[in-house]
């Protein structure tokens, strides 16, 4: 490096330190520790704007879901509406295991002569054999279904049938009315149209202590079962089952559950059901008044009353409270008329 005549080598500035000018550089106005925060953030907010996208959900290995898998989803099931038929025919299964085993345990019963009874004909017309092997039939079918129809329904069984005590409370006063209406028919039903004399349930009335084992049975044992049986399981089923072959045939619409999620008839399906209904329970009782032919349609007539209550109300309950209130106005009126069964010939 040459220096001409007029320069001074000492005004020379010296040579610039790259490495002091790195030194020297003012420092950012950003920590250095925030960097990771905020390159964790931004990973973040990318994380979750990837979890939003809906991707196909892949199967096991590396196989990938079919395309337009969410457009092929099947709808979803609606749902049952119980009892139906099948849940009939399976109540009346556990009916005839209670049958069996009533016969299995009358047999023993006479062999070890109960209530001095050493042959099954005399076992049948015995109030205590008769009574007693109803009660073992009912009792074996309650709890065959008390335990397995919850497995099937996933409820719990009353609530199952409809039960619903607390509108049968609610509606007491009117429900007592209605079985006294019911009494009122058959009242004017025995005066205007008497039936035969002499009937099996009058022979049956006559054995000594029967009128007051038959009096409990019929305001307890009879109406809580009968009722369980046919506006329990055999109503809503053929309910059910009208509507079912409505909307399968005729195209209607499918009827909707109510509130309760219990389901909701048409009219026409209830008011058929209610016939068909009480057909059996008439002719269930028919051989006991003699197959009178007014004693019948009075218990027609009365099976529809109790299936109209059934339906109105929607609880199981309370039909069982008519049934029984009603059961208890007919034994009432033979209590007095027998001066508390001591003249059953006045019957």
């Amino acid at each position: 490096m040459t220096f001409t005549s007029g320069d001074d080598p000492q005004s020379i500035p010296p040579p610039a330190d790259p490495f002091a000018e790195a030194q020297t550089e003012p420092k950012s106005s950003e920590d250095p520790q925030e960097i990771p925060n905020a390159v964790a953030a931004t990973i973040e907010s990318a994380a979750e704007e990837s979890s939003q996208i809906d991707l196909p959900a892949h199967r096991h290995g590396d196989e990938e879901a079919p395309l337009f898998a969410n457009v092929f989803r099947p709808e979803p099931k609606p749902p049952v509406r119980i009892p139906h038929l099948g849940h009939v025919a399976l109540m009346a299964i556990y009916l005839m295991f209670g049958l069996f085993a009533s016969v299995v345990l009358l047999e023993v019963a006479v062999r070890i002569h109960i209530f001095h009874v050493s042959s099954l004909q005399a076992a049948v017309s015995d109030i205590h054999y008769t009574l007693g092997s109803e009660m073992i039939v009912y009792l074996v079918a309650f709890a065959a279904a008390y335990f397995t129809f919850p497995l099937i329904w996933h409820k719990s069984f009353f609530a199952g049938l409809h039960w619903n005590a607390a509108t049968a409370l609610r509606h007491r006063w009117a429900l007592i009315g209605t079985s006294f209406l019911c009494y009122v028919a058959a009242i004017v039903n025995i005066i205007f149209v008497p039936g035969p004399s002499n009937t099996p349930i009058e022979k049956i009335f006559k054995q000594p202590g029967a009128a007051w084992l038959l009096f409990f049975f019929g305001i307890t044992v009879a109406p809580f079962f009968e009722e369980l049986l046919f506006r329990g399981f055999l109503l809503p089923a053929l309910s059910t089952a009208y509507d079912w072959l409505a909307e399968r045939f005729y195209k209607t619409p499918r009827r909707p559950f109510g509130s309760d999620g219990n389901p909701q008839w048409s009219f026409s399906a209830m008011a058929i059901a209610s016939v068909v209904t009480s057909v059996p329970f008439a002719m269930m009782h028919a051989e006991q008044t003699g197959n009178s032919v007014d004693a019948v349609l009075l218990l027609g007539c009365v099976s529809i009353a109790l299936c109209a209550v059934r339906l109105i109300t929607r609880s199981l309950a309370a039909s069982v409270l008519v049934h029984a209130f009603y059961n208890f106005l007919i034994f009432s009126m033979m209590l007095l008329g027998t001066e508390g069964f001591k003249h059953l010939d006045k019957m």
